[in-house]
């Protein structure tokens, strides 16, 4: 009767961890950081974009893109992605009234996926427009 029960248990035990192990999203940027080089103070917007794949097994969903800077604004895909297709995030950066000279920002990326999240980062050098 004891081994019976303990039987019992063990499958019950077994079934639960099977189901537990649940199909995950993953995410793998081509990407993380993107550097713009050097451009003028008098052309102040500059865009790339990060390119993304779902390397799971399950629809990957971004919750949230979130810049370091208000100067900084992602776009990203908001529909889920399926499993071996891929999304994007658009990064505008304007450097509009800012000083000249080198910057670095972040872009912090959350999802339903593996790795929950991940940071982005954008950089350049932005030169003083010629005076005129």
């Amino acid at each position: 009767m004891k081994k019976m029960l303990l039987m019992a248990i063990l499958l019950v035990a077994s079934i639960s961890f099977a189901s537990a192990q649940e199909k995950q999203a993953k995410i793998k940027f081509d990407q993380v950081t993107q550097n713009f080089g050097e451009f003028s103070e008098s052309n102040p917007v500059q865009e790339c974009t990060f390119t993304f794949y779902n390397d799971g097994d399950a629809p990957l969903v971004i919750n949230q893109a979130v810049a370091s800077c208000g100067c900084t604004v992602p776009a990203y895909t908001k529909e889920p992605v399926m499993p071996g297709k891929s999304g994007t995030i658009k990064v505008t950066y304007n450097g509009k009234g800012k000083f000249p000279g080198h910057f670095k920002k972040s872009i912090t990326v959350r999802t339903n996926g593996q790795p929950e999240m991940t940071r982005l980062y954008i950089e350049g050098t932005m030169t003083e427009a010629a005076q005129q």
